[in-house]
């Protein structure tokens, strides 16, 4: 009897929840081919770390950018390995339930669903991203009760307040962590003429990056190459300069918020004060960023628990109780 799977296909991370055993797979959305052969090399973490490394004829790609999927062929084969690796085959037909951003295209729909069944999935339904996470972050979605779930990804912020088993209002820009990531690079380079890649930009974020103005702030090391000579190069980064070089980022994902909350029905904006908004998604990682919203928005912000792990486990939730759950797929509620 195949086990029904659950699958966050995100631009970051992908994870894969199985039923009655949890989370089984978490790696990033990374594939590593072969140009010259078309041969798949790595996947996950293994391919993460070729991330410009790699000699001319091999590239690491990560096949979702800002939500979307610039690449359905390699899309496809990185399902089909995340499938054979949780041990799908084609005498073990699971039923499959994907998240995936809620601002994605009919055709998009099409190649995702397909390409599950085409790796060998029985049944394949999806789920948006903002409302997986509101059933992972248990919220009760099924009351006449305003919840409003901020979803920071990689490639996309959403931001959903959803009532009754629907979204009431939806704000989605496509804008996330890998932007910030960018702007750091941006920024190294025309601040200080050093070329960084985007893993070491990541791991300055991670460091030191942060939205608003935090305790015990430290500043960062960072290696590059110099623009002018060639040559290695090594700078010290601070919070401030950092803080500034995402400030365009972070007030996009916030205008979004805004937004959100200026489209939502007044009797349920009221809801929001005293139950607060959730935040979930890896960029809701990002020190100061809860406050910053708060104090922008004038409305609380509470963090998920598990903010990288609560799609997942929203959708796992529909996979552990399909048939009382099933309503909330896209295409049940059109």
């Amino acid at each position: 009897m195949a086990r029904d799977l659950a699958i966050d296909l995100g631009t970051a991370n992908t994870l894969v929840y199985m039923k009655g055993k949890g989370i089984v797979l978490n790696e990033p959305s990374v594939i590593a081919l072969n140009r010259q052969t078309g041969e798949v090399l790595a996947t996950g973490r293994e391919a993460w770390q070729m991330i410009g490394r790699t000699p001319g004829y091999i590239v690491a790609v990560r096949p979702l950018r800002g939500g979307a999927i610039t690449d359905f062929e390699i899309t496809e084969r990185m399902i089909r390995l995340l499938l054979q690796r949780v041990g799908v085959s084609r005498f073990t037909r699971p039923k499959v339930v994907i998240c995936v951003p809620s601002a994605i295209t009919e055709v998009e729909r099409r190649a995702v669903t397909d390409a599950a069944r085409r790796a060998g999935a029985a049944d394949a339904q999806l789920i948006e991203q903002p409302m997986a996470a509101a059933i992972g972050a248990d919220l009760p979605i099924d009351e006449p009760i305003g919840n409003m779930v901020i979803d920071i990804g990689g490639g996309t912020s959403e931001t959903a307040v959803i009532s009754l088993g629907g979204i009431v209002a939806l704000e989605a820009v496509r804008v996330g962590s890998f932007d910030i990531d960018a702007s750091i690079q941006a920024f190294v380079r025309r601040e200080h003429g050093i070329a960084i890649g985007e893993r070491t930009a990541e791991e300055v974020k991670v460091a030191i990056g942060s939205a608003s103005v935090t305790e015990d702030e430290s500043q960062a090391e960072v290696r590059g190459r110099d623009l002018m000579t060639g040559l290695p190069k090594t700078v010290v980064l601070t919070p401030e300069e950092i803080r500034f070089a995402i400030d365009d980022v972070i007030s996009s994902i916030i205008a979004s918020v805004v937004r959100c909350l200026a489209k939502a029905p007044p009797e349920l904006a009221q809801d929001f004060l005293v139950r607060g908004m959730y935040l979930v998604g890896g960029g809701g990682l990002l020190r100061g960023l809860a406050q910053r919203i708060e104090r922008e928005t004038q409305v609380p912000v509470r963090m998920s628990n598990m903010p990288l792990e609560a799609v997942v486990m929203g959708a796992g939730h529909c996979i552990e109780h399909y048939d009382a759950l099933k309503g909330m797929f896209m295409g049940a509620r059109r």
